[in-house]
């Protein structure tokens, strides 16, 4: 076989003439887009070992950190009429300030004096107790000289009742021994009736003066029960009035608190941002907002919502890259150094349940080592936010992603103490 050069089978056989031969040519374009390819492959595994920073995303609106400077209602806390409105919407009140006028629509407090006859049933009310005091005072002063003239009276009773009782045990002695005389034929039978007689006469005197004390006891016992009972049925009256005045007072006061609820005041400094009614004349019910007021807040936070999977990766203190609405911005969230458009922030807050199903809020704070916030953010704009992890590589986090696994969290080793490790090989030596 000939060993020809190419091109000398060029020079020997036109290439015009055969197409297998012209079609054996490599194109550029071929060439070109091999190498593009080549390119773009080894760029892709540059960019597969890149760091990336994970983060968990969320969204949320602006709000303010404390309770006290978020939006509000102002509740009517009586039932009433609108007389007249003391604001606009959108103006700017201070604490105390009032907002609008209510007059009274219950029936029972349409008298303008009522609060005036109030007072004077109270002090009516007031004289009569003062009257039953004095008739239980008068009434125990009463008991107290019944009881001193019932002892006085048993005293004596009981003094004369022995003396009677001593009189009549002489006589019966008396009269026991002249009956065995008389039996003996010794006396006679007049002087035996006589004695008999006395002694009869004794014994009657003995029992009248049992009697008596008895009838005592039960008269005075008498006047003792009734005066009690009249005095107690008089205090029972006493202390009845007691409890109507003190409730006559309670009504007096709930009275004078209702009229001064007549004109509702601002709860605290802030914006009047919405009416609830509107006009005169028409009626709010207790309790019924009759309009918000939005705080100036000076304490600007973002309440953010993430996953439940996700909390467990958030601690206080973590930064956060927020994007709010109005602000352009063009967010890398794996690259937050070359991200345009957002702030910079931290997390101060992480609830302990949830507030969303399946989702957890967080607060987050401006960072002071960051860019301050716009000052033209109001309460209840929207925003975006990602919480900013652990910084791992590209492939890392594809993988993880395509496998729906949570970021994870790598955690620094602590650092070795060389002083105690020296003590323990010393003491294994």
């Amino acid at each position: 076989m000939l060993n020809l050069s190419k091109k000398s089978v060029h020079e020997l056989i036109p290439q015009d003439r055969l197409y297998s031969l012209r079609a054996l040519q490599s194109p550029g374009a071929a060439r070109s887009l091999a190498r593009w390819i080549v390119g773009l492959f080894l760029i892709f595994l540059v960019i597969l070992f890149l760091p990336w920073q994970q983060n968990i995303h969320g969204g949320g609106v602006v709000t303010a950190l404390s309770p006290a400077n978020r939006p509000q209602i102002v509740p009517a806390l009586i039932s009433g009429r609108i007389e007249s409105w003391k604001v606009q919407e959108g103006q700017y009140v201070h604490r105390g300030d009032t907002i609008a006028v209510l007059s009274e629509v219950k029936e029972k407090y349409f008298d303008p004096d009522f609060l005036k006859r109030m007072r004077e049933q109270i002090e009516a009310k007031t004289n009569s107790l003062e009257s039953k005091k004095k008739k239980a005072d008068a009434l125990e002063n009463q008991l107290q000289a019944i009881r001193k003239t019932l002892t006085s009276k048993t005293e004596q009773l009981r003094s004369k009742l022995s003396a009677e009782e001593i009189k009549f045990e002489n006589m019966r002695s008396l009269f026991d021994r002249n009956k065995i005389l008389f039996n003996a034929g010794n006396i006679t039978l007049s002087k035996f009736q006589d004695t008999e007689s006395k002694y009869r006469s004794s014994e009657a005197d003995f029992q009248n003066a049992k009697i008596e004390l008895d009838r005592t006891n039960a008269e005075y016992q008498d006047k003792l029960f009734k005066t009690e009972s009249e005095r107690n049925n008089t205090l029972a009256e006493y202390y009845e009035g007691v409890a109507e005045v003190s409730k006559m007072k309670n009504e007096l006061t709930n009275q004078q608190i209702r009229s001064e609820r007549y004109h509702i005041l601002a709860p605290q400094s802030g914006y009047v941002v919405r009416a609830m009614k509107a006009g005169f004349g028409e009626t709010i019910s207790e309790g019924e907002s009759i309009c918000n007021i939005l705080p100036e807040a000076k304490d600007i936070a973002v309440e953010m919502y993430v996953k439940a999977m996700d909390v467990p990766l958030i601690s206080t203190g973590r930064k956060v890259r927020i994007q709010f609405d109005g602000w352009p911005a063009l967010q890398f969230s794996g690259w937050p150094s070359i991200s345009v458009g957002t702030f910079g922030g931290t997390v101060k807050v992480i609830d302990y349940v949830t507030s969303k199903p399946g989702e957890f809020r967080i607060l987050v704070v401006p960072d002071p080592a960051s860019e301050p916030w716009p000052a033209q953010l109001r309460i209840g704009s929207g925003t975006k936010g990602w919480v900013m992890l652990d910084s791992v590589r590209v492939w890392f986090e594809i993988w993880r992603q395509l496998n729906g696994f949570p970021p994870s969290l790598y955690k620094v080793p602590a650092p070795v103490d060389n002083s105690k490790q020296k003590k323990n090989d010393g003491k294994a030596k």
